[in-house]
């Protein structure tokens, strides 16, 4: 009844319509009803061939609507009918969708039938829970990674950046974390990225299992980028509705670059002057309203964020690289040099950082880490001279004791893909390292 309800109060009292003005590119020009229209809004354009084309607002120009479609312009002309539709479109997310994968706009796509219809309506550009009423991030999270169990510790409701260049090693770290996080419920992702990974990702990386209680939300690159913008929102609504039933929740991200991206095609086309390296002030305005949603709730649920970020030209102060790393709460680096050494995860401890692991450490774990990130420190600060050969042992006792360490720390920082590690094994196996080393 009371999805019977909500769907009557859906129904306008009247309709307005404009006409096409204009097609430019990618862009359609709606002229008669901006009246009725702001940025945002969206409208049905019935094309000659009798589809109807949903497009959103996103600017004015002439006394003209703006609009981008969400799907093909094939069959739009001038005079096409433009119907004003919803302005803040709502999901009605279900328990019963856990298990499915889906598109940006709410439909399967695993042809496993349709999906059932909440009866709570969740808008897609949901709001951050006010900043006073927010539990605080406490409990660690097992994200079943050696090297960040231990040296990047995460915490329940914490947010972290995985930044890394092309071939670096991050799809593999993502299956991994998508593979033996422990959390209540998954909700990923996949955001502009190749269509034929898809498969290989639900397969080969969740199996059944993983599936089972995980949503995937899927745009691929070749899609237009009001679908792809609105996969991350339509993510980021159903994490927000399991949080709010006091669930663990995984929310993973590939990419937040590809996001920035369709906002970066979408204000062009509405007209704003790129800044730099071509994004628009809109991009970086939006970043934080979604990257912020992700979090502890007002309850016991909770949204853990693991973001990837495609870095351009291995440069991790590029302008999304940098903006993303000052809203998170921490930051994974991949270095291609690590990678190119053969050691995965190619995680640079020493460059990468979880801002609430102190907190959530006991002072022996924190006295542990400390001294490993000490020995890993000293090897890199000589590691040319020692490669050359240059370095002449009892120059310097720490360096001493960090050529002793070198080989069996790479040896922890490595992990095959198919091999879990605990929260508890990993530091232990990391004493008894040091322990066995200050015995030599």
């Amino acid at each position: 009844m009371q999805t019977v309800l909500n769907e009557i109060e859906e129904i306008a009292p009247h309709q307005v319509y404009g006409r096409v003005g204009s097609v430019q590119g990618l862009t359609i020009e709606v002229c008669g009803a901006q009246r009725a229209l702001s940025v945002g809004s969206r409208c049905a354009v019935q094309s000659r061939d009798g589809r109807d084309v949903i497009a959103e607002v996103v600017g004015f120009h002439d006394d003209a609507a703006v609009l981008l479609p969400y799907g093909t312009l094939e069959g739009v002309g001038l005079g096409c009918r433009a119907l004003v539709a919803e302005h803040n479109p709502m999901v009605y997310p279900h328990e019963r969708w856990l298990g499915r994968v889906i598109n940006a706009m709410g439909e399967p796509i695993d042809g496993k039938g349709p999906l059932p219809r909440g009866h709570l309506a969740y808008p897609l550009r949901g709001k951050p829970p006010q900043a006073h009423a927010r539990q605080r991030v406490r409990g660690k999270v097992d994200l079943g990674v050696r090297a960040l169990n231990t040296f990047l510790t995460c915490c329940r409701g914490q947010r972290m950046g995985i930044f890394a260049g092309s071939g670096v090693g991050k799809s593999v770290m993502l299956s991994m974390l998508a593979r033996y996080t422990a959390s209540d419920v998954s909700v990923i992702g996949l955001i502009g990225e190749r269509g034929r990974e898809v498969q290989e990702f639900i397969e080969d990386n969740l199996g059944d299992d993983g599936l089972a209680r995980s949503i995937i939300v899927v745009a691929t690159s070749d899609e237009p980028a009001l679908l792809r913008r609105q996969a991350a929102f339509l993510m980021m609504t159903l994490a927000e509705y399991f949080r709010d039933r006091d669930r663990d929740v995984l929310c993973m991200m590939d990419s937040v670059t590809r996001f920035a991206m369709a906002q970066r095609e979408i204000g062009l086309s509405g007209g704003e002057p790129p800044a730099s390296k071509g994004y628009t002030p809109s991009v970086f305005a939006e970043l934080p309203k979604l990257l912020e949603r992700a979090g502890p709730g007002t309850g016991q649920g909770a949204i853990t964020g693991l973001f990837s970020v495609l870095v351009e030209g291995d440069d991790h102060n590029e302008p999304i690289a940098d903006a993303v790393r000052g809203i998170l709460d921490g930051h994974i680096v991949l270095d291609r040099e690590i990678a190119e050494r053969g050691r995965f995860p190619a995680v640079n401890v020493l460059r990468s950082i979880s801002r609430t692991m102190p907190g959530c450490n006991d002072e022996a774990q924190n006295a542990l880490i400390a001294r490993a990130r000490r020995l890993l420190a000293a090897y890199e600060n000589m590691e040319e001279l020692i490669r050359l050969g240059a370095y002449r042992p009892g120059s310097d006792p720490e360096v001493d004791e960090a050529i002793r360490y070198h080989d069996a720390l790479e040896a922890f920082l490595a992990q095959d893909a198919s091999e879990a590690c605990g929260l508890d094994e990993g530091y232990a196996l990391l004493a008894a390292l040091l322990e066995e080393g200050q015995a030599e």
